[in-house]
């Protein structure tokens, strides 16, 4: 077994990149997040390399997705261990934007935001620093003009609080924003919550953990291999990685990814 570590991100991709075309062995393994796992799928695809993943971060949707342990590294890497010795090995989808590839979700609108404010604040740490993003974002949020193309047809201009683009079902440590999003039938789910007021989404925001929001008039789920985003002055975030500003086109790549897991 060899550890990669690095002194920053680009130097950590470089060095797992370097590892993986030297022959690392049997696998590329992640120990961390959605943020570490982003990273290390940028060194593995396309090298036949399979893919594990040791949930240890604050989110883990990817790892949730994968149906591997949550905060159990020890566990986590028996089932590993496990599924190399038996050859338990499965191809899932990915998505890709532009050279950039991810796991969970392309999040954009009311929620990016969030994750812009939440990446300004020093104070509180961890999943309470969103949370207080998220309340104060709501105090200046409105809902924004939309262009969205799916599959090259016709654009779709429509008003959204947020738009989100589900090869996996959950983000932000379990949210469910696109609960039937399936991670091998080549295709994302595209949830966009229109537009609404404030008391709404209030009282909408507490049932994404269950995925029951897709229940709610104001949400419109969608289904197409390719996605494209048009909005002014939006990041987009891919497993809760910056990926730039909109307009960006995502595309589902299937079985893009050999993971070894349940």
């Amino acid at each position: 077994m060899r550890t990669v570590l690095g002194d920053d991100p680009r130097d950590a991709l470089n060095r797992a990149r370097a590892a993986v075309d030297g022959g690392t062995g049997a696998a590329l393994i992640a120990v961390g997040g959605d943020g570490m796992a982003n990273l290390a799928l940028q060194a593995v695809v396309g090298t036949g390399t399979p893919f594990g993943l040791v949930a240890a971060g604050t989110g883990n949707d990817f790892a949730r997705a994968l149906g591997m342990p949550l905060r159990e590294p020890a566990a986590a890497g028996r089932m590993i261990a496990d599924a190399l010795k038996c050859g338990r090995v499965r191809d899932i989808d990915l998505g890709r934007i532009g050279d950039r590839w991810f796991a969970a979700v392309l999040a954009s609108g009311f929620d990016s935001r969030v994750n812009d404010r939440g990446n300004r604040m020093r104070l509180p740490l961890g999943r309470f620093k969103y949370d207080l993003a998220t309340v104060a974002e709501l105090a200046a949020f409105r809902p924004l003009p939309y262009r969205i193309t799916l599959d090259g047809g016709g654009v779709r201009e429509v008003e959204a609080t947020l738009v989100a683009v589900g090869n996996g079902p959950s983000y932000g440590g379990g949210m469910r924003i696109c609960p039937g999003a399936d991670l091998t039938d080549g295709l994302f789910d595209i949830t966009v919550v229109g537009e609404c007021s404030r008391a709404t989404l209030l009282r909408v925001f507490p049932r994404v953990y269950r995925g029951t929001h897709v229940d709610h008039p104001a949400v419109t789920v969608l289904r197409a291999a390719t996605v494209e985003l048009a909005a002014e002055q939006v990041t987009g975030y891919a497993d809760g990685e910056p990926v730039g500003p909109l307009p960006l086109t995502a595309r589902c790549v299937p079985g893009a990814l050999r993971v070894v897991g349940p």
